[in-house]
């Protein structure tokens, strides 16, 4: 099904009364994108849906009602285009790339309430990083109670997610510790930032290395985003009033998570789910992002006539952050 992927459009579409035209610059590619393409995703997507959720170009028109942006703003928009803020509704379950047209086209129309400003600080490819997986990682991290200075929280692995927390986590003044497999990949998380690194394949039971690495007291947070098969250990290597928040459940087909008892031993976590965020929370991260000059990792970078070659390559290949679409 990749090569059905829909490369774009050489028409230049018209901005209705609230909406923004925007010359796209560049999209990245999230885990969700995939599933869309394999009809996994459990939101069903239009057919024929420009992929993408994630993206970030320049304005170039603007509609007649516009009043929030100017032609020449650098902008992204919330991967869920109508929530603004509070709780997420029924009413406003839409999605770039899923039920409405992404970025991976040259030209895009956002309605004015979806799109926010970008830092000036980021390239097009580093800000096309922001509205998925930094906004999850945000709110992972700055959860009411979530997370304050000092205390440790656990990332596994080096996808987007994972490398976003954490760099949040080190700036909010915590201790970081990741798993990974790779020597090299755990060089460039030392590289960000991260504090311990422990390699999950020269130790299997690496919660008990992490509870080690806590002097046995276990993390505060675990950004879980390898379950089911990590769940039971992220519990194990979690104190005992720690906080998990589960951001995805990846398998190869549709599994439960089995936890035991003696994954429960001792354990009053706390576990919680994401499912990205709203238009403010992205503005917050924005602010973050600007405030501390953090730059998203990006691992590859395709052209837009590689899009297809972009999404194998992040299917089948094994990345330390976003793969990016330039896309003018």
């Amino acid at each position: 099904m990749l090569d059905d992927i829909i490369a774009g459009t050489e028409d230049t579409p018209t901005p209705g009364p609230t909406q923004l035209l925007i010359k796209a610059k560049a999209a990245s590619i999230n885990r969700r994108d995939l599933l869309i393409t394999t009809g996994r995703y459990p939101l069903p997507a239009r057919p024929d849906v420009i992929p993408l959720s994630d993206g970030a170009g320049e304005v170039v028109g603007i509609g007649d009602a516009v009043r929030r942006f100017s032609v020449g703003d650098r902008v992204t928009a919330s991967y869920w285009p109508r929530w603004i803020s509070g709780p997420l509704r029924a009413d406003v379950i839409d999605q770039l790339g899923c039920t409405s047209d992404g970025w991976l086209a040259e030209y895009v129309l956002i309605d004015e309430a979806a799109a926010v400003r970008i830092p000036d600080h980021l390239s097009y490819a580093e800000a096309a990083a922001l509205p998925c997986a930094g906004v999850t990682a945000w709110n992972a991290l700055t959860r009411p109670g979530t997370l304050t200075a000092g205390q440790t929280v656990l990332v596994l692995g080096t996808g987007d997610v994972s490398v976003f927390s954490a760099q949040l986590a080190k700036v909010m003044g915590c201790r970081v510790i990741a798993t990974t497999s790779s020597a090299a990949k755990a060089e460039r998380l030392r590289e960000i930032g991260v504090d311990e690194v422990v390699d999950y394949v020269a130790t299997p039971e690496w919660a008990k290395e992490v509870r080690a690495l806590t002097g046995g007291a276990g993390v505060d947070l675990v950004v879980e985003t390898q379950g089911p098969a990590t769940f039971g250990q992220s519990l194990r290597a979690a104190a005992a009033y720690a906080k998990i928040c589960l951001l995805w459940v990846v398998s190869e087909k549709p599994g439960a998570i089995t936890i035991t008892e003696d994954d429960l031993s001792g354990s009053l976590a706390t576990v919680w789910r994401e499912f990205v965020g709203n238009r403010s929370e992205l503005e917050a991260l924005c602010r973050a992002v600007g405030a501390h000059r953090i730059r998203p990792v990006v691992d590859r970078v395709f052209g837009f006539g590689e899009a297809v070659a972009a999404f194998r390559s992040y299917r089948d290949e094994g990345s330390f952050g976003k793969v990016v679409i330039e896309i003018g």
